[in-house]
């Protein structure tokens, strides 16, 4: 079995910059934070596989349209006695750094969680969601809701 689902957080922040955000706003008395949602495709560039457990990728990141939106590198650890991995990433954007990681089972779709950032993103929490869109794995749907 595969296991090496992109994840992209770089288009969390790209997306909005690119204007595929959709934001749902608190009202101003309200302490609720805001919560964005975005949705790309992650198309992978390039990977390392340094061992049987352990491989990087890097992945272009593109908006519904095309147009690319954003970078990441990902990082995959693969425990075969559970048959699941771990997937972490780091986006570089404008405006700062964004982080997250996923759980990966044989299912083609994998959750996980954004875990923070740095800069505009620092504080940021939220979900991801990333689907395999084909059998190479190297086109990744991603759906991310985050809050600030």
């Amino acid at each position: 079995m595969k296991l090496r689902t992109r994840i992209s957080i770089t288009a969390l922040a790209a997306a909005a910059a690119a204007g595929t955000t959709a934001a749902v706003l608190a009202p101003a008395a309200s302490a609720h934070p805001v919560s964005h949602t975005l949705k790309f495709t992650t198309v992978e560039e390039g990977q390392t596989s340094f061992s049987k457990t352990l491989s990087v990728a890097q992945d272009k990141d593109v908006n519904a349209a095309g147009k690319i939106i954003g970078y990441d590198v990902i990082r995959f650890v693969y425990n075969p006695r559970a048959n699941t991995g771990t997937i972490s990433a780091v986006v570089n954007l404008q405006g700062g750094f964004l982080y997250g990681q996923l759980h990966q089972t044989d299912s083609p779709v994998s959750h996980g969680t954004v875990t923070g950032g740095t800069g505009a993103f620092k504080g940021a929490t939220g979900t991801i969601t990333a689907r395999a869109l084909d059998q190479q794995d190297d086109h990744t749907a991603i759906t991310i809701t985050y809050h600030q």
